[in-house]
């Protein structure tokens, strides 16, 4: 018997791609696919390589509507074929016996393409299970569904900066060879090394890319704009976390001509805004390919904005939600204070004007940042304002 497996070409598909070598060995071909190179893989496949001694395996991507009456067909002939997704996208190949598209475990844990494609080896025994494994699995099924973050794992998100700092190949015989050998899974001194200098380029890349931040209202979204090639899911979660008044962030990829999309709010599904061009992807982070709709709506109409200024990073008076209150800024040189009255109700001033209450600090913020784009001023300026200001709190 022969195996063919197609993959994505991230962490989560090229790990398929690790599982399948350790099962399979010399008897595997593995291609890896942007999403939208698949089709042509499986439709060469089907004209070239589909015999009866050999299974397809399509993981953490799915084909078009063609190709997937095409596997259909060959399906009812008598064809094996298994394709693994985890994508809301693609639930709808459940209805075929030969896809599985779980979203989310019993338990409530996510899935990744790589942890159903384990299970599935483990429960044919087409696989020796091993606590590496094991690790190396859930650390890519956490950064993939991005529970690494709520988790706390940081390992997960070094083993996908570690994907993309060596080659897809050095990758592969890295993880083959530790996950055959290993009882535990670790970096090894190399990967170390590197993974701390490479730890140290991503924060001066957000820190710049960061000070580069738009924003503006698409879709009814108050949506984070900014250009980066590189580490972007970093650049996401960062920026969303600095300024979780941004419903989502759009980090625009101009010389591959894609977008990527992330959240870190459970409210809002970016694979929905993403599917409306085309794209698809997570909950919480997602992508699609700058088409011309995209074009407009993400470039050509926020090009002109100025950059989204950042609030004062090293105040000791200043802070956000002090009884004292917060005072913020804006380009119009107006002054935004908020602070919590006897009521107990968070009070938004523009200048000398009371503009609205709130019930907690947060939603007066949220409100004013969407509303204003104001930022948090430095000490010397609140102090400065207050002396020039007796009665900040009527």
């Amino acid at each position: 018997m022969t195996y063919h497996l197609y993959s994505h070409n991230d962490l989560d598909g090229v790990s398929c791609g690790i599982l399948a070598k350790l099962s399979f060995q010399e008897n595997v071909e593995v291609r890896y696919n942007s999403v939208q190179g698949l089709d042509f893989q499986v439709e060469r496949f089907l004209e070239q390589k589909a015999h009866n001694d050999t299974v397809l395996f399509i993981t953490d991507l799915s084909v078009h509507s063609e190709n997937e009456k095409r596997l259909q067909h060959y399906f009812n002939k008598g064809g094996k074929v298994n394709l693994l997704d985890h994508h809301k996208t693609a639930l709808h190949f459940n209805k075929y016996k030969w896809a599985t598209v779980k979203v989310e475990y019993e338990d409530g844990r996510l899935a990744s393409a790589t942890s159903i494609f384990y299970d599935y080896l483990k429960e044919n025994n087409l696989i020796d299970g091993n606590p590496a494994i094991d690790t190396f699995v859930d650390l890519v099924r956490q950064w993939d569904t991005w529970e690494w973050d709520r988790n706390n794992t940081i390992e997960a998100k070094r083993l996908n900066d570690l994907f993309y700092m060596i080659a897809i190949d050095e990758f592969e015989d890295r993880m083959i060879q530790r996950l055959q050998k290993a009882n535990s899974f670790s970096f090894d001194d190399f990967e170390e090394k590197i993974l701390n200098m490479e730890d140290n380029k991503i924060e001066r890349y957000i820190q710049r890319k960061r000070r580069e931040l738009v924003q503006t209202f698409i879709g009814g979204y108050c949506v984070g704009i900014v250009y980066a090639e590189s580490y972007h899911s970093e650049l996401g979660n960062v920026i969303g976390k600095e300024s979780p008044h941004l419903d989502y962030i759009a980090i625009l990829n101009a010389g591959g001509k894609k977008i990527a999309f992330r959240t870190i709010h459970d409210e809002i599904d970016v694979s929905k805004i993403a599917n409306d061009f085309g794209g698809g992807g997570h909950a919480k982070a997602a992508g699609c390919s700058m088409n011309e709709e995209a074009f407009k709506l993400y470039i050509a109409e926020t090009f002109p904005l100025e950059s989204l200024r950042i609030d004062a990073p090293r105040n000791q008076v200043n802070l956000k939600g002090t009884k004292d209150g917060s005072l913020y800024t804006d380009r119009e040189d107006h002054f935004y204070f908020i602070y919590l009255n006897s009521d107990q109700e968070w009070v938004l001033k523009q200048d000398k004007i009371i503009l609205n209450g709130f019930k907690t600090f947060e939603e007066a913020e949220r409100y004013m940042k969407r509303k204003y784009g104001a930022w948090l001023v430095r000490d010397d300026v609140f102090e400065k304002y207050k002396s020039n200001n007796k009665q900040l709190k009527s």
